[in-house]
Order: C-alpha cells, then structure tokens, then sequence
C-alpha cells in the first residue's frame, strides 16, 4: 500500500523490503510436478475415468447406459446472454481529477478532518486543526458497508439509504497534516505533532444516510467514533497472556493499545468488521546495541520482521510518556519478563482487527489466531451450516506468503446478529495455514501447528506453543516451506464459484540470474522478471514491474480443503509493451500496473481491481478497473520467456483465459499523487463508494509555502491542500453500477 512517511518525507515503500531469509523454494520444486502413472492411480478410478471419458461428451456416456431403451434426444440449452458493461472505458491521463465514464458522477462524502460530530469544528486544512478523535482520519483505505433500518436503530442487510461505513486509515501525508511539514528528525518531536498523528490513524465508524437523493455523513450519529493508535483494546486468542505479550502497560499481557497502518478490511458473517495491520514494523525504534540484551529467539523475530537495531521510526518515542515510550522496543527494564518496560510492545501488532460497528460500547479485540504479518484482507468463505468458518489473508511484503484459516467450531446460522462474541467462537480456536503453490496448477495448505514436525524441530526459532506460532507466524511459515510470493495484497472470494482471487502487485527482487538472499528466480506462480523503462529516462526497473492476479480453487469446493488448483488470471503490464510482458494481452483500455485492491461485488459478481502503481505514473495516474471473471483453468499452460539484460530465463506457469474489453474495462482514474483504495456498494448496486488515498503526497516541504507547487489539490481545488477522502459514485440515471 502507501508507503510510510518519516517526518514528512517518504521512506522507501516497506512493502517493498523484504525481510524472508527462508531457503523455501519459490514453488514446490521438491515434488514431482508431471503427472506420472503412479500419480494417477493414487487419484482414484474417479479421476482415471474422468481423464478417460472427459473429452466424450453426452453422446459418448449415454453409449455405455445399462438400459435398452431408446434415450432422448439431447435438447440444447441457450445460455443466458453474458453480462455487459454500461460505460465506456476511461482513458489512461494524469490529470488532477477524479476521471469517471460519461453518465456517471461522484460526490466527496468523507474527508481528512471532517468532523464526526457536531462539537467539532469544521476543517481549516492548513495544517492547524486539532481533535483527530472526533475527525476522519488520514490515508482512508480498505472500507466496509453495514447497512441499517431505516430508523437507524438496528442492523438492515438490504438497507440501501441508511448504513454504517467503516474505514481504514492506513498512513499520514505530514507534510500537509502539519503547518510546515513534520519536524525533520534528530531531536525530540514536538508532543502536539506526534498526538496528531498517532491520532490520524487507525479506524473511522460513520452513519452515512440517503437524503434528498445524496448520501451524507450523520454528524449526530451516536454510532459514529474513531479507533485510534492510542485507543484501548483486548488481546484474543492463543497469544493472549502469553510472556510474548506482557508490557509496562498490561502485566499480564491481556491487552494492548491501539491499532496502526490499517490497510485492507473485512467484514464476516456475524456483521462485524475487520481491519488488517500492515506495516506496522515501521513505527518502532530500537537502539544499538539491543541484540546483545535479547534472547535468541527475540533478535531471530526482529530480524525476520524488520525491527532492526538503530532504527528511530516516526520519532514518537522520543517524548517522555509512557504513552510515547511504548513506541521503543529496546530492553530498558531490569524485569525478565518484560512487564517493566515495553521490550514485547511490537508483538501486540500485526493482526487483524475485529470491531462491532453496531455497539460502539463494544471491546474491540486483536484476534492473534490469524497470525501475526503484515496483513493484507481477511475475507472469508462463504459460510455453510455444519461447516468451519474459512477467511483468506495475504502477508504484503515481497516474498511473503497467502494464508487462510479454518475454525474449529462450525457454522450456526443462528450466529449471524451475535455481534463480537461469535467472534470469540469462531476466530480464537482454529487452525492457520499457509499455501505451497506447485508447478502443475495444484497447491497445498500446510497446517501452522505444534504438530507439524517442520515447525516443532525448527533451528530457526525454537518454537514451543501455539502462542509462538501466533506471534511469530512468517518463521513458522518458512518452517514448512511455503511458497515466497510476489507481495500478496487484497483477495476476494468470487461470490458465484467460491474461487479466491489474490493481487501480487510487484516484487523488485526477481531476477533471471544469479539468485541469492532476497533475490529470487521466477517460479510458476510468480513466473516473469524483466526490465521496463519509465518514460524517456535511461534507467530500468527490474523484476516483476507490473505484478499479477493469481487465483485459487479448492478441491471439492470446499473452503476447508486441505489442496487447491490455481492459475493466473491476468498479468498487469503496459499496452505497448513486448508480448512477452504483456501477456494477457492487454489494450489501452485495460492495461494496468501493480494491482492492489481487489473486491467482488457479492450482488452481481463483478470483479473491481484498483492499482497502487509507481512504474506506469508518467503515463496515467492510479486507476480502477471493472472485469468479468472466468474460472480457474479456462487457459492453458504457457511457457514465459524472461529477459533481464544479457540474461534470460524461461519458466512455464499455468494461464487464465485473455480478458478482452468486453470482460476487462478501466472505469476509473484518480488524481496525481493518489491510490485508489477501498471499496463498498450499496445492496441495490446503486451508489458505490471508493477511496482516494493520499493525493498529493510527493508535496515537499519545500513546496508548502507556494500552493502552485502543490502536486496535487483534490477534492476541494484552487489553492487547498489536497486531502484523502471517500467518494460516493452514482449513475446519473439512478441505474447499477457496472453492468
């Protein structure tokens, strides 16, 4: 996602560090990727005589029917007539507006600084206002629509007019959140800069509703609240009260403070909503010389999650304050168990966030089951009664890996309104997996648990409970060699087939030669590395430049299985780009680089891809696309002839079917400087809401005393800085979005 900002100024893009030392293949290259005979006849009959009879057709199968009588002529069916989109694709530019088809429009519903209530002033945007508690956050990102009765006073699933938005707030732009810019480093910073910002973060609730035919925010709303880096919260799950987790602040480590660098969302089948932490090693500091007071097993966890010694972060612990001091994870107690300082304060982050949009008095908990990365969605199955609860979760960061997780209890129906307490059903006891992608289009999930030999004889980190795991889930995950992917980002559940549809946005690390530490070759599930040249410049990007969507199917349909199949739906890539980049073949009306989000509208089925993207930025700014999905295995098997200088490489992967304009259409473009991020609809697919993250954010410092050099000044135009902010579009004859 964005990248962070230190006092002000960008930091190289944390997605894009890798900290995976693992010597995991990239792929299952140990096992035996043709199929062999032995390999068939492990399939059973069942699979023989489906490779048998399969290309027969129903003329072929009634021929070996028992009964002598005479079968019925086959009648054909005519299928129904696919889906079309309803707007013309939005060409690519780099202009400083939202660009949308002719015959839609948008509306600016929430932006950085509004007021959530009605005691709270109005926004000034020149760097002055304070109150983040009461005000929309910066950086708005993953987003979720709970919809309500038309009173307001409970839950509506079908309530299209009046509904509950809940919303991440992943990162700040400093230069535009303070007068002049962030204090620069190198000193104390000041207390009321640093309490905006932590402030700025984490999660807005807002009661939106429908009035004179425009949706607008409820500045009165009893719903509404903020979820901050400061606010208090419950630990859940296996990692609750374990040593891992006992701070100065919570002896007994049954909580935590605070949620930060909020990315993409969920929501689940009992109403309530998720948010991911992502980037969250970034905002702590640890001092030289830190490694010599630290167990082995600590420095192998800050190494491997890239908490290094030295590192200062966003400077928040250089106040007094315990509420400041929680920032620096160096050992300064004398305790051995670390309840006398906050040496174990970076293990309370990481995880993926449950709160109840519904009951603002409700506890908002950490649930540490699903593992502790850089997270990225937790989108679940659907639920079937009688069956576990499954949820989907990338690690975005380059060379992590995909995730899921199966309760142990099953589905209820009867759980749907049960709020946060089927949360501590379903999400505190379970099993956590991570996928292994094989050369021949099938996958495995390897089970994260004590169980497993790989993680119980590990020499990497000496794992002894289920806690461990939970805190420290990338060691466990290189444990039993899973695959490295290219940054996995959002997924999302196809709501028509149950297929799980992953975006890997880029990985600058794959190389066609002379592999070694980060640096990897491509596999078939990460299959190109190339150079691509930005404009007239003389200089290259190198790697997976573009980024791909991979998706998956598990075997049977059956969220829980423990195999899947999988090919690549598309690969991002310029339109004039060489045919062995551009592989999906796409035009000047669908290409596309580095997908990010990525979301299925549950109503129709349609698939939105939304881009975060640095290497096409001369040519277009960041954009969203509509698709038709297909399913996995409409393509075939390709070979993918890489090139990176003098050096080539080819691997085969197995590739989805080529969308064309009419199953792949641009629908959006936002303006300079931003992401588009973050996305909801309406049950009647009448309004659709996206977010427009950080506009503007290569502004200087320097730049802040001449708006004319501002990069950019949306939403509000003329001189003002430009803010991110939530947009409402509609079709301006009241009609579907999309199709």
């Amino acid at each position: 996602m964005s990248e962070l900002q230190v006092h002000g100024e960008a930091m190289i893009d944390p997605d894009d560090i890798g900290h995976n030392p693992s010597n995991n293949a990239d792929f299952g290259s140990v096992l035996d990727a043709r199929l062999s005979r032995r390999g068939i006849l492990r399939g059973g009959m069942g699979g023989a005589a489906a490779m048998l009879f399969g290309g027969l057709g129903v003329m072929g199968m009634s021929a070996c029917s028992s009964s002598s009588d005479p079968q019925p002529p086959t009648v054909p069916v005519e299928p129904p007539p696919a889906p079309k989109f309803n707007f013309n694709a939005v060409a690519k530019n780099v202009l400083d507006a939202l660009t949308l088809p002719a015959g839609y429009g948008y509306t600016v519903l929430f932006a950085l600084g509004d007021p959530i209530n009605n005691a709270t002033p109005a926004y000034r945007n020149d760097g002055s206002d304070t109150g983040f508690d009461f005000r929309a956050g910066d950086h708005h990102d993953g987003m979720n629509y709970f919809g309500l009765n038309a009173a307001g006073t409970a839950a509506d699933v079908n309530g299209s007019e009046r509904a509950l938005l809940a919303m991440n707030h992943e990162n700040i732009t400093g230069n535009f959140l303070h007068v002049a810019g962030a204090t620069s480093s190198g000193g104390v910073r000041p207390q009321a800069e640093v309490d905006k910002e932590i402030a700025a973060h984490g999660v807005s609730v807002i009661e939106i509703q429908k009035l004179a035919g425009r949706f607008q925010l409820n500045r009165a709303s009893a719903y509404n609240r903020r979820i901050t880096g400061q606010t208090a919260l419950e630990l859940a799950g296996p990692a609750k009260g374990s040593a891992h987790m006992r701070t100065a602040y919570s002896v007994d480590g049954s909580k935590a403070r605070g949620t930060i660098n909020n990315c993409a969302t969920g929501d689940t089948p009992w109403g309530t909503f998720l948010t991911c932490e992502e980037n969250w090693a970034g905002y702590f500091a640890r001092a030289t010389g830190d490694n010599a007071k630290r167990t082995a097993n600590e420095v192998a966890s800050f190494k491997r999650y890239g908490i290094s010694e030295g590192s200062s972060a966003l400077g928040w612990h250089t106040l007094a304050g315990e509420q400041y001091q929680r920032w620096n994870a160096s050992k300064v107690g004398v305790g051995a168990d670390g309840s006398d300082d906050f040496r174990n304060e970076a293990n309370t982050f990481g995880y993926v966030v449950e709160i109840d949009p519904y009951h603002p008095g409700a506890v908002v908990k950490k649930r540490t089951h699903l593992g502790r990365f850089a997270h990225e969605c937790a989108v679940y199955a659907k639920p079937v009664v009688g069956k576990p609860v499954v949820f989907y979760m990338g690690d975005d960061s380059r060379n992590e890996y995909i995730y899921k997780y199966v309760s142990k209890a099953v589905w209820d129906a009867a759980d749907a309104s049960r709020g946060i307490s089927a949360g501590d059903k379903y999400l505190d006891e379970g099993t956590l997996y991570v996928a292994r992608f094989k050369e021949d289009g099938s996958g495995e999930w390897l089970a994260l648990t004590m169980a497993n030999a790989a993680i119980s004889g590990s020499t990497a980190y000496n794992f002894t409970s289920l806690a461990d795991i939970c805190v420290h889930t990338r060691l466990a995950a290189d444990a039993v060699g899973a695959t490295k992917m290219d940054r996995p980002e959002w997924c999302s559940v196809n709501p028509k087939n149950g297929e799980v549809y992953f975006t890997l946005t880029n990985n600058s690390n794959r190389v066609v030669a002379a592999p070694g530490g980060s640096k990897l070759l491509p596999d078939a599930a990460n299959p190109r590395a190339y150079e691509d040249a930005k404009g007239s410049s003389t200089s290259t990007s190198k790697g997976n430049v573009n980024g791909h969507i991979i998706r998956t199917a598990e075997v049977g349909g059956d969220p829980a299985a423990l195999s899947f199949k999988w090919d690549i739906y598309l690969f991002a890539a310029e339109a004039g780009a060489d045919a062995a980049i551009n592989l999906s073949s796409l035009t000047a009306d669908n290409d596309m680089s580095s997908p990010d989000g990525i979301w299925f509208s549950k109503r129709n089925g349609l698939l939105w891809v939304q881009t975060d993207d640095g290497a096409y930025s001369d040519v277009t700014n960041c954009m969203m696309l509509a698709a038709m999905p297909g399913q996995v295995g409409d393509g075939a098997a390709h070979k993918v002839a890489n090139k990176i200088g003098g050096a080539s490489l080819e691997v085969t992967t197995q590739k989805g079917k080529n969308p064309s304009n009419d199953t792949l259409r641009r629908f959006l473009v936002g303006p300079k400087g931003c992401e588009i991020t973050g996305i909801a609809e309406t049950p009647d697919g009448k309004a659709l809401f996206v977010n427009i993250q950080h506009p503007g954010e290569e502004t200087s410092v320097a730049d802040l005393a001449d708006p004319g050099r501002f990069q950019s000044h949306w939403p509000d135009g003329g001189n003002a800085r430009a803010r991110s902010a939530t947009v409402v579009i509609t079709r301006n004859d009241g009609g579907s979005i999309g199709i």
